[in-house]
């Protein structure tokens, strides 16, 4: 294993051979994310050009990342897909914070109640990560994407995972964060965008109308550990044109007390 040296100055510095390295491994899990944006497969010539990369380093990679069952290649499409190795470290961690088998119950008696949709997602450093979704009973409902991000400052459960971050975090996410219009009502101001933050955490919830999305209205709640951290959010989203965002806020109660139910079932976040 090749180990730090220290310059002059006392710096740490890496040699070129673990920089090499890191290259890779960094190249390999940016194959891994395009190949999961692309559940239907992709050929090796259109993977190496999203990428960026020469063939002859995708097609290394992949010949790896298939070997040791990240990635799958099929003979008959000639097209490459996720590995099974990725679903099954998924469902690991997917145990390993409650959201299987624990929070599906909770959820569907929410969707149950509302005849919406249910969303859960955690804070992953600046953004949101979408980990659960029950579908509304109705004809036409909200879809989620379990596994994928979303935005944290145009998002229901992105503001409350905002408000009810840990003080230092939550203090640079306000004030670092882009404030990327994505909808018609984005908020894009960055005092507005903090008075928003201050007013989700004195009133316990948030809400989002046409925000992310033209059409989409939401409102969402933190699940709270006993210090007062939100380990996940909690939503209830539904087309503009059927709901009301008044009509959502009646929903927050039978979201706070889903909110509550699952902070006593759900592990801590680490």
């Amino acid at each position: 294993m090749t180990n730090p040296k220290t310059d002059e100055t006392g710096s740490r510095t890496t040699s070129p051979a673990a920089r090499d390295a890191s290259d890779m491994v960094s190249k390999a899990l940016r194959l891994l994310s395009l190949l999961g944006d692309r559940p239907g497969g992709i050929a090796l010539s259109e993977l190496s050009r999203v990428a960026g990369y020469p063939t002859s380093t995708t097609y290394r990679l992949l010949g790896t990342l298939v070997r040791e069952g990240f990635a799958r290649f099929d003979d008959a499409s000639k097209r490459y897909t996720l590995g099974l190795k990725v679903f099954e470290l998924g469902q690991r961690v997917s145990h390993a914070f409650g959201f299987t088998g624990i929070a599906l119950p909770v959820m569907q008696r929410v969707s149950a109640h509302t005849r919406e949709a249910t969303l859960m997602s955690v804070r992953d450093d600046d953004k949101q990560l979408y980990v659960h979704y029950v579908e509304g009973p109705r004809q036409v409902s909200v879809i989620g994407e379990p596994g994928k991000h979303g935005p944290l400052h145009c998002t229901a459960m992105g503001k409350v995972l905002v408000a009810y971050a840990p003080a230092p975090a939550r203090e640079e996410l306000v004030a670092t964060l882009p404030l990327e219009p994505l909808g018609p009502n984005t908020i894009t101001d960055r005092d507005a965008f903090r008075a928003e933050i201050d007013t989700v955490r004195s009133r316990g919830y948030a809400t989002a109308d046409e925000e992310h999305e033209a059409g989409i209205r939401a409102v969402g709640v933190p699940i709270l550990d006993p210090t007062g951290t939100a380990i996940a959010a909690l939503s209830v989203a539904a087309p503009a044109f059927r709901t009301p965002i008044e009509d959502l806020v009646g929903q927050v109660p039978i979201l706070t007390e889903a909110a509550r139910e699952l902070a006593l079932l759900l592990p801590p976040r680490r």
